[in-house]
C-alpha cells in the first residue's frame, strides 16, 4: 500500500512539543546553562526559571510550590511515590489495581521481593475500580493505596476522590498516576483528595525525560536519589533546567487551553467510536462508554492480531498502537483488557487511536475511510476467523 498522508493518532504514548515550549526552554541550552545550584547571577537565573516552573506546575493542580518536586518523568515520580511511601511506612501492605502502568505495577512487583504485601484490585468490565473493593483490602498494615486518575490503554477515568476517601477514612496515604490526566479534565489535589500525584511533561505538550511528583505536606516519605541538596534535598542530581522550564510552561498551555480542546477532542473521539462500531462487525469498544479520557478510542477487533493492523495504517500514513507503548515489544496480550474479562484471542486485537491538539475532522474522515477495508482484508487471511 502507497503512502497517503500523515495522520499522528498515538498522543496516549506521546504529544509533539508545542512551539511555544521550544521557544521558553531555548535559552537554557545555550544563553542561560548556569548550574542552580551556584551563587553567580548565571546560576540565579536557571534557578529562578525553576521556581518559576514549580509555581506553574502548583497552580495547574492547585498545589503550592513546596509540594512539588522535579523528576526525570512519570515513571520515576510513581516509583518514588511508591517506594518512597513503603519506605517511611509503618507496615507491610499496599493496595493498587490490576490495571495500573507497569511504572506502578512493576514497583510493586519489585516491593513483594523485599517482602512486602500487595493486593492487586479488581476491575469492572469497562476498568473501573469499585471504592468498596479498596475498602475491603486495607488492612492495619497499609502503608499506601496507588490507583491511577485515568488509564492509558483504555481511557478509562477512575472514581479517584471515592478512593481517596475510603484511603483518608483509614489515614492511609493515597498516590495517583495522574499521567494521562493533565490537559484532559481538571485535576486538583484537594479535589481528588490525592497525598502523591504523578505526572510527566511530554503528555501534554511538554518534552520527554520530565516530570513532577505532588507531595502533599505532611505526608511520610522518603528520599529518592541520594547526592546532592536539590530538590530540598529529597532528589539528588542537577537539575534539568530546560525541561523544568518547558514542564511549566506546557502545563501552563494545557490547563488554559483544556476548556476547548476538551470538548472538541471528545466530539472527534466520538464520531471516530461510532463510525467504526457501525462499520466493522464484530467490533468492541474497550473502556467505559462514558466515563473516558476526551481524546481516548480504544476497540477489539474479532479475529486479527493488532500488531498486522498497525503496520497496515502505518503504511497509509496513520501511527496508532495496540495500547501502552511501553510494552509495544511484548507478545503478551494486554493486562489492561485481560483484567476487563476480555479473552486473550480478542485482546490480541486491539487498536487504539488517540487524538491531540494539531489532529482535524479530516484526520477522523480518512482513518474512517481506511480501516474498514485494512479489517476486511486481514480477517480474509485469518486463520482464526475459520476456527470461530
Amino acid at each position: 500500500m502507497e503512502r497517503k498522508r500523515t495522520v499522528y493518532m498515538d498522543h496516549a504514548a506521546t504529544t509533539p512539543v508545542r512551539p511555544e515550549v521550544v521557544e521558553a526552554m531555548n535559552p537554557y541550552f545555550s544563553e542561560r546553562f548556569g548550574n542552580p545550584s551556584s551563587l553567580y547571577a548565571l546560576a540565579r537565573e536557571a534557578k529562578e526559571a525553576i521556581e518559576e516552573a514549580r509555581e506553574a506546575v502548583a497552580a495547574a493542580i492547585g498545589a503550592t510550590p513546596e509540594e512539588i518536586y522535579f523528576t526525570s518523568g512519570g515513571t520515576e515520580a510513581d516509583n518514588w511515590a511508591i517506594k518512597g511511601a513503603a519506605l517511611r511506612g509503618k507496615g507491610d501492605h499496599i493496595v493498587t489495581s490490576a490495571i495500573e502502568h507497569h511504572a506502578v505495577l512493576h514497583t510493586c512487583e519489585v516491593l513483594e521481593k523485599q517482602g512486602y504485601r500487595v493486593t492487586y484490585l479488581p476491575v469492572d468490565e469497562f476498568g473501573r475500580v469499585e471504592p468498596a473493593t479498596v475498602e475491603e483490602a486495607i488492612t492495619e498494615k497499609t502503608v499506601l493505596v496507588s490507583v491511577m486518575a485515568a488509564n492509558n490503554e483504555i481511557g478509562t477515568i477512575q472514581p479517584v476522590r471515592a478512593i481517596a476517601e475510603v484511603a483518608r477514612d483509614h489515614k492511609v496515604p493515597f498516590h495517583t498516576d495522574a499521567v494521562q490526566a493533565i490537559g484532559a479534565f481538571p485535576v486538583d489535589v484537594d479535589e481528588m483528595g490525592a497525598d502523591l500525584l504523578a505526572l510527566s511533561a511530554h503528555k501534554f505538550g511538554g518534552p520527554k525525560g520530565v516530570g513532577a511528583l505532588y507531595v502533599r505536606r505532611g505526608t511520610r516519605i522518603g528520599t529518592f536519589m541520594d547526592g546532592g541538596a536539590q530538590e530540598r534535598g529529597r532528589r539528588a542530581g542537577t537539575e534539568n533546567v530546560p525541561g523544568i522550564v518547558g514542564l511549566g510552561r506546557a502545563i501552563e498551555l494545557a490547563v488554559a487551553g483544556m476548556p476547548q480542546s476538551a470538548p472538541r477532542l471528545a466530539a472527534m473521539r466520538d464520531r471516530l467510536i461510532r463510525g467504526v462500531l457501525d462499520e466493522i462487525p464484530d467490533t468492541r469498544l474497550n473502556g467505559h462508554p462514558t466515563e473516558r479520557l476526551p481524546n481516548n478510542v480504544n476497540v477489539a477487533f474479532r479475529y486479527i492480531e493488532g500488531e498486522s493492523i498497525l503496520l497496515m495504517l502505518d503504511a497509509l500514513g496513520i501511527a496508532a498502537s495496540t495500547g501502552s507503548a511501553c510494552t509495544s515489544a511484548s507478545l503478551e496480550p494486554s493486562h489492561v483488557l485481560t483484567s476487563c474479562g476480555l479473552p486473550p484471542e480478542h485482546a490480541h486485537g486491539s487498536l487504539r487511536l488517540t487524538l491531540g491538539h494539531r489532529n482535524t475532522e479530516d484526520d477522523v474522515d480518512y482513518v474512517l475511510e481506511v480501516l474498514p477495508g485494512i479489517i476486511e482484508r486481514l480477517r480474509a487471511i485469518s486463520p482464526l476467523r475459520g476456527e470461530a
